[in-house]
């Protein structure tokens, strides 16, 4: 008997004595006597047909937890076990959250006790890690992991290594939500705290880990978050004494020549959900075909991106990533596996392409659609203020640009630039990239010809360097950077722009006149000129402001490094209700991408969900009536509340409580 299963032996005979004339199925199929060599892990194999037949399984969704290992567990007499199963009713999480209204936390009394952990642990197969910040290398009260070669790689890659934050259990690429309770540091007498980072997590490799995460989160009442990548702007997988599932390992992709579904027939992938767009597209460019997914190179593709709707280089061509999903492999909030497509589980189906991640369940796998490989082209350039380029000059030949905004993205195009402030009276327009897919250098430089003589014209010269692939992938990845991450002097908020507001000159310049405003006052402008195409699959929860964009803008207000407080939380307000209030007020009733927004957007229900929002309230309220499943700006968040926050920069450091 292996070591793990004498540990699991003493630890359940500690709970309660193993009757030694019992069975347990093993397998799905063995049947063998309840000896101290079978308690652990709680999983059982099932058969790989899944309800869309046309994509077996995963091995990793094959390993289940079912009614039967339940069952035997029960059998057993163990103590606790009922903390795993799935629910009869919602009873036992509203008898626990009663006192309080709050999510259980630690050190309160019904916070589970070291030993529950330990036969959770066991249940899990090992699986489950009590958190340590990513940055604890680099203090003194850290004194196992305290390292200070290791602090010093941390340091040095913080802002410039998303892979580092991604590949960490529990690190969050924006730490501002999670409350900077550890940041790197070369002072090793700093105190380093857990803050907003979860207290558990659970490295998930197969479906059954994630279930009995789910039960035991439920039935402990236990705030529950999810984490892949960490890449979401406002901290969603950050959580004060949750616990975290983190589906980063999920890492399966197959290629389905032949796939039928619904209505569908034709090419497909089937990725796990910790699959990232650098892995994907990779994957797709050596299968000869082309898929959608993030720009960012290590967004989770099938996680909260696909799930908050999901915009792409490809999404002037066919839509956002959520349009493509054929079907999803989902663990619900009652802990049940199952299919969602079009011919199963429809509203839930409906619910999870657009309406948020950690909402609705925990998605173990994707199917979408692919695409035939294709050529792309790419232009990049620069220009400035300077001697020959005055100010108004300058700002005349980026309002210019804005011209072409609808003809570009009706061409299948996507830019991604900057807008600068270098200091007073200095600025600089940066396209990294122009991105054209389907496209010859040819073809591209005929497109932006026309503005590029404008410029000309202006004074401005341009000379953009041009490339030229055969394939998506090649261009992706030389072209879009790695993110930016890390940063604690820095908030964000972003606008859906729509196409309406190029229409007529006078609301095109009221708009232009809007974003050059913050800009002028010291904010950078990061945006995408982009549409979402009506490329078929759009019966979605996705925001159907995006159905009418062509510009995605995101803004960002900095303190220094060392500001206080409330000198953050004025420049906090100061975006929230004045610089992003202007750009409200010249796009009425359009919105903004929940992934990439301000975690203070007024009415996020509207901006983020649109008319959606309703539907997916009343969907969240069936599918999850104990409120599982929380994330900020998320559906049905404003039901919660989390105590001890700072009015303007609110973090998730705190219990989790009802509204």
């Amino acid at each position: 008997m292996s070591s793990f299963l004498r540990t699991a032996v003493a630890v359940l005979a500690a709970v309660a004595p193993l009757a030694s004339a019992q069975t347990l199925v093993v397998d799905n199929s063995t049947v063998i006597s309840a000896t101290d060599e079978t308690v652990a892990p709680a999983a059982a194999t099932v058969p790989e047909t899944s309800t869309d037949a046309s994509v077996p399984y995963f091995a990793a969704e094959t390993v289940q937890l079912t009614d039967d290992v339940l069952a035997n567990l029960t059998a057993l007499d163990l103590s606790n076990i009922s903390l795993f199963n799935f629910p009869e009713s919602d009873a036992t999480a509203s008898k626990r959250g009663v006192a309080s209204g709050c999510k259980t936390f630690p050190g309160d009394r019904l916070w589970p006790i070291p030993l529950v952990w330990t036969v959770f642990d066991l249940l899990l197969g090992g699986a489950l890690e009590a958190v340590t910040p990513i940055a604890a290398p680099c203090y003194n009260d850290h004194p196992k992991v305290r390292n200070a070669a290791k602090c010093s790689f941390i340091t040095n890659n913080w802002t410039n290594d998303s892979y580092m934050h991604a590949d960490d259990p529990s690190s969050i690429m924006w730490p501002l939500y999670q409350g900077r309770t550890c940041m790197p540091t070369s002072d090793p007498s700093d105190s380093c705290t857990l803050g907003g980072f979860p207290s558990y997590v659970v490295k998930a490799t197969n479906v059954a880990q994630i279930q009995l995460a789910v039960n035991f989160a439920r039935n402990a009442n236990i705030r529950l978050v999810v984490k892949n990548t960490g890449h979401d702007f406002n901290g969603k997988s950050a959580g004060a004494g949750a616990l975290s599932i983190w589906t980063h390992n999920l890492k399966d992709i197959k290629y389905v020549p032949n796939y039928k579904q619904g209505s569908y027939k034709g090419p497909a992938v089937k990725a796990g959900s910790g699959v990232q767009a650098f892995e994907l597209y990779d994957f797709a460019n050596k299968n000869g075909i082309t898929v959608v997914g993030g720009e960012g190179k290590t967004v989770g593709v099938t996680g909260g991106y696909l799930l908050g709707g999901g915009h792409s280089p490809l999404s002037s061509l066919y839509g956002m990533a959520a349009d493509q999903v054929l079907s999803m492999e989902v663990v619900t909030p009652d802990g049940r596996f199952v299919t969602a497509s079009d011919t199963a589980n429809t509203d839930l189906f409906w619910a999870l392409r657009g309406g948020g991640g950690s909402t609705f369940g925990v998605i173990t796998s994707v199917t979408f659609k692919t695409y035939p490989k294709m050529q792309a082209a790419v232009a990049t350039f620069s220009f400035s203020t300077g001697a020959n380029v005055t100010e108004d000059t300058f700002w005349a030949g980026v309002r210019a640009y804005f011209d072409y905004f609808v003809s570009y993205t009706d061409k299948g195009a996507y830019e991604y630039f900057q807008i600068i402030q270098l200091g007073p009276g200095a600025y600089l327009f940066n396209m990294a990239p122009f991105f054209a897919p389907n496209m010859t250098t040819a073809q591209l430089q005929t497109l932006i010809t026309p503005w590029l003589n404008t410029l000309s014209g202006l004074g401005i010269q341009v000379t953009p360097t041009y490339f030229g692939y055969n394939n998506f992938y090649d261009a992706w990845n030389n072209h879009f950077p790695l993110e930016t991450v890390g940063s604690t002097n820095i908030k964000t908020a972003s606008r859906l722009f729509p196409k309406s507001n190029w229409a007529d000159q006078a609301t095109l310049n009221a708009t232009f006149a809007a974003i050059k405003s913050v800009v002028l006052e010291g904010s950078t402008v990061l945006a995408f000129n982009i549409a979402a195409a009506k490329n078929g699959g759009s019966n979605n929860a996705v925001n159907p402001a995006w159905r009418n964009t062509c510009l995605h803008a995101i803004q960002g207000v900095f303190w220094d490094a060392a500001a206080d407080v409330p000198t953050i939380v004025a420049a906090s307000k100061k975006m929230t209700f004045d610089w992003m209030q202007r750009w409200r007020d010249v796009s009425p009733g359009a919105g903004a991408y929940m992934s990439e927004a301000d975690i203070l957007e007024p009415d996020f229900q509207q901006a983020f969900y649109g008319s959606n929002y309703d539907r997916l309230y009343s969907l969240k309220q069936k599918f999850d009536p104990t409120g599982l499943f929380y994330a900020p700006t998320g559906v049905g968040s404003e039901d919660w509340t989390i105590s001890g926050q700072v009015d303007g920069l609110p973090t998730q450091n705190g219990k989790l409580c009802r509204a």
